[in-house]
């Protein structure tokens, strides 16, 4: 027989904790943006052990992917969470110490120098290069693609590929420059399909060894070695995704130092994330665990760094592209995850799906952009046009 319990048995049984004051003042904070703690839809913050709101009040964003990764607390929806806390700019509204700290931190020091920069190589890019190809897919192409006309990542990834082939006016014989090449896959399209003849510069030994092998028997020259090292001259400058470790600090050299290697005639294509506003642009629990030292620059930051060395020539935004492209790898990272797990450490796989699925919400919320500009060192005569 079943058994039943009594009023008086149940008045006996221990009551539920009454939610501390921490509790109750992130739920509010939380339901301002449209997520319930402890609530049953797939964006809800669901918590697994209360120290976590203390946990955030001391550290902020920091302490907020930490208890994350540590358990503390779940999302099924991670990514929706994180667009939702973005739309309703939660992380400006809610206490963040340390980032405070990495504010001042960069506005006073050089955290990309020589050596500084070396440290994303060896932190990020230098993983392995096995996972990048399982999250990246075969065009391994570590930026945002194009998908205005494609239906899987590989065919968006090309498609951005040659637009920005489009962009500069690729002609057989050019010389190019790729500063911060990653695995050769923009040299590789444009010697392949365009007969450039191309120089790409990477920090990342990982990826400096496979772009050679990638890249083999083509016009094209993989070199480990920082950009501002670079000398010669070329018809036309790419960077995909590198600017996001250059650092303010570095804002004017860098664009001084295209402008140097560029020919009077030439065109240097910047693509880079891009921030809504003039914070700093810096997260502490990114700039901690999975891109140290880098920085998200403002557009106004980007134009002050391009005084008197160039003519915007064409400024395209297609950052809404990211979160589908950000989906697609975190799809990838999940599906090949099992050939992987006995070789990272215990605690990677909750950090890679945050990361992901952090950028993935940001996008999808437009916290964040993507631009592509298009520069020439004089104007170009009777004036530049997109491709279509």
């Amino acid at each position: 027989m079943e058994h039943s319990t009594s009023a008086a048995d149940r008045s006996a049984l221990p009551k539920p904790p009454t939610p501390g004051f921490l509790h109750r003042r992130y739920a509010r904070l939380l339901a301002s943006a449209g997520i319930e703690v402890n609530g049953k839809r797939p964006w809800d913050l669901r918590v697994n052990d209360e120290r976590m709101f203390a946990r955030c009040l001391r550290d902020g964003t920091l302490g907020f992917g930490d208890a994350y990764v540590d358990g503390w607390w779940d999302a099924p929806a991670l990514d929706e969470l994180f667009a939702r806390l973005i739309a309703a700019k939660l992380d400006e509204r809610a206490p963040n110490i340390p980032r405070a700290f990495a504010t001042l931190r960069a506005a006073f020091t050089n955290l990309q120098t020589r050596y500084r920069a070396r440290a994303v190589a060896e932190t990020h890019y230098d993983l392995g290069n096995e996972l990048y190809r399982a999250m990246l897919g075969e065009t391994m192409v570590y930026t945002c693609a194009w998908w205005a006309q494609a239906t899987t990542l590989d065919e968006a990834q090309r498609a951005k590929l040659d637009l920005v082939c489009r962009k500069l006016g690729l002609e057989r014989g050019m010389r190019v420059l790729d500063i911060g090449c990653g695995w050769g896959s923009f040299a590789r399209h444009a010697a392949k399909h365009y007969g450039a003849r191309v120089v790409g510069v990477t920090i990342s030994q990982e990826q400096a060894a496979l772009g050679r092998e990638l890249c083999a028997g083509l016009d094209v020259d993989i070199r480990l070695q920082d950009y501002r090292d670079v000398d010669g001259r070329f018809d036309r400058i790419v960077s995909l995704g590198m600017f996001e470790h250059v650092g303010r600090k570095n804002y004017r050299v860098y664009m001084e130092t295209a402008r140097r290697l560029l020919e009077p005639d030439g065109l240097f294509l910047l693509h880079t994330i891009g921030r809504n506003d003039q914070g700093a642009g810096i997260d502490p629990w990114v700039t901690r665990y999975i891109f140290p030292n880098s920085e998200i620059p403002s557009l106004k930051r980007v134009s002050m760094a391009l005084d008197r060395l160039f003519v915007v020539e064409d400024l395209h935004n297609f950052g809404a592209d990211y979160a589908r492209t950000l989906a697609a790898w975190r799809d990838n990272f999940v599906h090949a995850w099992p050939e992987f797990a006995a070789r990272m450490p215990g605690d990677f796989y909750r950090r890679w799906t945050y990361y992901l699925s952090l950028f993935m919400g940001v996008f999808r919320a437009r916290g964040l952009q993507l631009w592509q500009l298009v520069l020439s060192p004089e104007g170009v005569p009777g004036g530049y046009r997109r491709p279509a």
